[in-house]
Formats: structure tokens, C-alpha cells, sequence
């Protein structure tokens, strides 16, 4: 059953097939596979189950299409990008109700998302034109002369995760036809409804044929796509959100061929509350970090580490803030907050939960399901020990763990004492403290007083088993989609 306020204005942005060459096909096997609503756990749609033999048509499309859209112009790719940045505003509205039915998440959530996504869009057009080479004179010879140019790398695959399926797809399209790529993008089976209205609008938005194709793909045939998109030789990168164990597996598939990669993968970030920190403010940054989305943020707070002076109060202004949360579908006008997306992710919150009390923590507030779908409470604890799930492991659930510390030292050995280096996050109005913190804390970014870990004109991406290369940012996006080139020359 789909929710009564569901209700698109361009109902065609509603797509149940593939997208290959500028078409909207069925897969090969004529298989399809359902699309969940997590809020009530109904059906709502339906999307070809596309396997290898699909996808091999999708990167033949893309080759073929990047013998021509290689030396499109860089004016002229800018334009197509500015284009598709309009139509993605010009449905907003449309594009935000897809997110909430295939994600879960809340209206408002689903809105920012959108308003999010075109920050990507809207810079990387710009990026099309400031991509240059340089020259080079050789330091030991005045008559040789150097000429670098970057060009893109040819066809690549763009393999997105559900947690946040526009603005992750629209960040990477985007960067890729800044640089003259073709691409194919698998969307999670969960979230395949916003990467197909995205291919839909870049059509509109005169991108040529066969630049963009999209493969959908069930749970079971998404492992033979993912596999082909690594090994081909014919795709030239592989540019891959999810968890950190997919990969490494899907580094060991590219690997053979050396193919380039990005990888932004899970974290385990820290939140670091020092006694001298305005405490309203980090409780209220925290709401909006830890919670939105229902916590299946890769970015967000994992692990809140509490100074023992103001452990007690600070429990006590995230308690009030989290009681005052509504969670339910994310179409009904009351609720702040939607569900888990998958079954599997709302039945391991309640296994963390449990683990969490097994080692010690108190349960203050939630820790189950609720409704027909995959709804999870808000849930607080304090005080697990660094045994339990929820210390040592991305926990992607509405689950807030504090934790007390006594030192700088302490807390910044905690928070490094992971293999993961995506983020972390620290209160403090102590600015020699919050730049030793800096110094010291072994992540890609570290968020000062501020919530936000990431915007476009800055790089993103970890460190250590959080992942290779960047995204976004003013060029450093852009070239993990090109080559350099070099010319040498005797003057």
C-alpha cells in the first residue's frame, strides 16, 4: 500500500525499469524485485532484478558513448550540469517524496537532501571549466620544456549505498561529467527510485545518449553486477560508497585489472564533549548528527565521549532532546524522524541494545521496535563497556552511547583506538586544546563546535580502513575522474 500523502506531480519521474542508452528497460531475465516502504514495510513499487548479462549492455553503452563525449567541450558539459541542477530544484518536491518512500527518512530530512544534492551539482559545473594542466621547465636542462593535461579516465562505475541515494548519486554523476566520463551506477536494491528519476532529468537535460545508464539490481544478482562492473576492463574506475567490508571485496575484484579507485566506506567517529563546552549547543548539534536518518549516517557521532564534570548534565539536555522526538513515516506531517530502512538494520538495533546492557550500560530510554515496519525507537545509553557492539562497531541505528573521559590524552587514545578515520568531532572553546585535538586525531575531517562534518567545496573522505581518495571539494573530486598526460618537448 503506498501512503495517502504520496502524490507526485510529474508522475513520470516514478520509473520500474533500467536505464541503458537513453532507455528505460526490463532486465534480460525479465525478473524483478520489490521496493519496500521501511516506515509500514509494504510494497510500493518495483524494479528490474538486472544481472551481468544487463550490465555488460550498460558498459557497452558507455563505451560506446565515450568515444564522442570525451571531447565534448567543457563549456558545453558545465551547461548540461547547470541544466540538470535546475530540473533537480524544479522537482524538488517530487524527488523528496521518492527519498521518504524508499529510504524512510522524514520530509524535512528528505528535503534537505535535495537542497544538499544541488550543492554538488551547481559547484561541479563550475569545476568543468577550471580543470587545467601545467607547464613545466625542467630544473636541470633550460631547453626542455613539460605540458600536462588532465582527461578523463573514460567509463566508470558508480556503485551508491541507500542511506542517502540522491545526494551520494547526484555528487558522484555530477563529479563524472565534470571530467568527461561515461558511467554506469548501480543504486542500492533498497533506493533505486531517485537514481532512475536523476537519469530521467540528465535526458532532459540534453546529456547525449549512453553517458548515463543505470543497473538495477536485487539483493541476490547485486553481488554478479558488482563483480562485473570490478573486473571489466572496459570500465576504467570504480567509485564506491558502503560498508568497509564490500570494500575491500570489491578492491580484491578490481584489483587484476588495476583499476582506479574511490572508496568511501564506514566510520566510528568520536563526539568529544570537554567540560568547558556549551553544552545546549553540543547537545542540540548532536540531535542533528547523531539522529538524523535514524543514525545511518556514515559521518556520524558513533562513540560521545563525555568529560566526567558534566557527564551527569550533559545525559540529562540529550535525554530531553530525545524524548521530544517523533518517529514514524516520514509522509505524516508530525513525525521529526523515520524508520531503519532494511529489516536487517532494525533487528541488529535491537541486538546492539541488548549487547550494550550485557557490557554494562544503562538503558535510559528505547530500545525496541515499534510498528509494521522497520521503526526503532530513539534509544540512550550510558556507560557500555569498550566490549560492546556499540563502542567498537558502525552502529547505523537511532542509538545514542555516552561514555565518560578524565583527559585530552585519554579521549584522543580513545577515539583512535579504531580502524576506522572518517570523522570525529569536538566541543570545546579552548582553541589550543581544539587544534592539538586536530593535530592529533587520526580521521579525514575533524569537526570543530560544528555538527557539520562535510559541505561541497571541501574534500570528503577518510582515512585508514574508512576509505581512498575524495569526493566533492574544488578540485579534489574532479581529478580522482581524470588522468594526467604529459607532453615533453625541446625548445
Amino acid at each position: 500500500m503506498v501512503h495517502p500523502n504520496f502524490k507526485l506531480a510529474e508522475p513520470s519521474l516514478l520509473i520500474t525499469k533500467g536505464w541503458i542508452n537513453d532507455e528505460q528497460v526490463s532486465a534480460a531475465s525479465g525478473k524483478t524485485f520489490d521496493v519496500i516502504d521501511p516506515a509500514n514495510g509494504d510494497i510500493w513499487t518495483s524494479a528490474p532484478a538486472m544481472d551481468d548479462s544487463d550490465t555488460d549492455k550498460a558498459i557497452a553503452a558507455a563505451t560506446e558513448a565515450f568515444k564522442s563525449f570525451k571531447d565534448v567541450t567543457a563549456r558545453q558539459r558545465a551547461r548540461m550540469i547547470l541544466k540538470l541542477d535546475e530540473l533537480v530544484r524544479q522537482h524538488k518536491e517530487d524527488l523528496a517524496q521518492l527519498l521518504v518512500m524508499e529510504s524512510g527518512k522524514a520530509l524535512v530530512e528528505a528535503r534537505a537532501e535535495v537542497d544538499y544534492a544541488t550543492t554538488y551539482s551547481w559547484l561541479m559545473a563550475g569545476e568543468a571549466e577550471r580543470i587545467q594542466g601545467e607547464a613545466i621547465k625542467a630544473n636541470d636542462n633550460p631547453t626542455l620544456r613539460f605540458f600536462t593535461q588532465k582527461v578523463p579516465i573514460g567509463p566508470v562505475a558508480l556503485l551508491c549505498p541507500w542511506n542517502f541515494p540522491l545526494v551520494i548519486v547526484l555528487r558522484k554523476m555530477a563529479t563524472a561529467l565534470a571530467a568527461g566520463c561515461t558511467m554506469v551506477i548501480k543504486p542500492s536494491p533498497e533506493t533505486p527510485t531517485t537514481t532512475l528519476a536523476l537519469a530521467l532529468l540528465a535526458q532532459k537535460a540534453g546529456i547525449p545518449k549512453g553517458v548515463i545508464n543505470v543497473v538495477t539490481a536485487s539483493n541476490e544478482t547485486t553481488p554478479a553486477v558488482g563483480k562485473k562492473l570490478c573486473e571489466d576492463k572496459r570500465i576504467k574506475k570504480v567509485s564506491f560508497t558502503g560498508s568497509t567490508a564490500i570494500g575491500k571485496l570489491l578492491m580484491a575484484q578490481c584489483a587484476p585489472s588495476l583499476k582506479k579507485m574511490t572508496l568511501e566506506l564506514g566510520g566510528n567517529g568520536g563526539w568529544v564533549v570537554f567540560d568547558d563546552a556549551e553544552l545546549d549547543k553540543a547537545a542540540d548539534a548532536l540531535m542533528a548528527n547523531k539522529l538524523r536518518h535514524a543514525g545511518q549516517v556514515c559521518v556520524c557521532a558513533n562513540r560521545v565521549f563525555v568529560q566526567k564534570g558534566v557527564f551527569d548534565k550533559f545525559a540529562a539536555l540529550v535525554e530531553e532532546r530525545m524524548r521530544k522526538l517523533k518517529f514514524g513515516h516520514g509522509l505524516d506531517a508530525d513525525s521529526t524522524n523515520g524508520p531503519v530502512t532494511t529489516e536487517r538494520g532494525a533487528a541488529r538495533a535491537v541486538t546492539l541494545v541488548e549487547d550494550a546492557v550485557k557490557h554494562g550500560g544503562k538503558l535510559v530510554m528505547g530500545g525496541s521496535r515499534f510498528g509494521t515496519g522497520y521503526l526503532f525507537e530513539p534509544t540512550l545509553v550510558l556507560g557500555a563497556s569498550r566490549d560492546a557492539q556499540v563502542y567498537r562497531e558502525e552502529m547505523f541505528a537511532p542509538i545514542v552511547s555516552l561514555y565518560p573521559f578524565e583527559s585530552e590524552d585519554e579521549v584522543v587514545e580513545l577515539c583512535n583506538a579504531t580502524d576506522m578515520g572518517l570523522s570525529n568531532y569536538v566541543w570545546t572553546q579552548n582553541i589550543s586544546r581544539a587544534w592539538r585535538c586536530y593535530d592529533r586525531l587520526e580521521s579525514g575531517t575533524i569537526a570543530i563546535n560544528t555538527a557539520n562534518a562535510n559541505t561541497a567545496e571541501s574534500p570528503f573522505g577518510g582515512i585508514k580502513e574508512s576509505g581512498i581518495g575524495k569526493e566533492g571539494g574544488l578540485h579534489h573530486g574532479v581529478d580522482e575522474f581524470c588522468v594526467i598526460k604529459v607532453a615533453a618537448m625541446t625548445v
